[in-house]
């Protein structure tokens, strides 16, 4: 069964190693290219365990690192806190095999609030996972929304009283 692991600081190259991976994958998506030295970076990595709000995660199956997780709190709607996800990883050979959609929901068990989950507009398929493993979470009981501030879909839900 699939589970959530928060990583420590001394876990941060593991973090960052997989972070690669995620950005090459993403780039068909993703405008950036690698830097000179063949690596995309993640400017904002260092922050997870020097800023307040902000939580990094492995997903692993069986044991074995199968993805990560970077959530954040974003701010609060009437003392409630919002979450986002900053970012969501499933390697490919494990992808379709409900290791994903096991992780959202724990991550949504595990951060009581509001969520707003976002997709850049290009990533359909990320679109289709989210909305499904949404649906599922909430019962439907979501709405999807766009800000000006964002190029594509935001489901937007509460954990907050369940």
């Amino acid at each position: 069964m699939p589970s959530l692991h928060l990583a420590e600081y001394n876990q941060k190259s593991t973090l960052r190693n997989l972070i690669e991976l995620y950005k090459y994958d993403f780039s068909e998506f993703d405008p950036e290219d690698v830097n000179e030295s063949g690596r995309y970076e993640y400017m904002y990595l260092d922050h997870y365990w020097t800023e307040e709000g902000r939580y990094p995660y492995f997903i692993r199956e069986e044991g074995a690192l199968a993805g990560f997780v970077l959530v954040r709190e974003i701010g609060t709607i009437n003392e409630i806190p919002v979450y986002s996800i900053a970012e969501f990883f499933v390697m490919r050979k494990y992808r379709g095999r409900g290791i994903g959609r096991h992780a959202a929901f724990e991550l949504f068990d595990s951060f009581r609030g509001i969520w707003k989950v976002a997709q850049v507009e290009a990533n359909k398929p990320a679109q289709i996972f989210w909305r499904k493993t949404i649906e599922q979470y909430t019962g439907n009981q979501f709405q999807e929304v766009r800000e000006d501030d964002w190029e594509g879909p935001i489901q937007l839900f509460s954990t907050a009283m369940e």
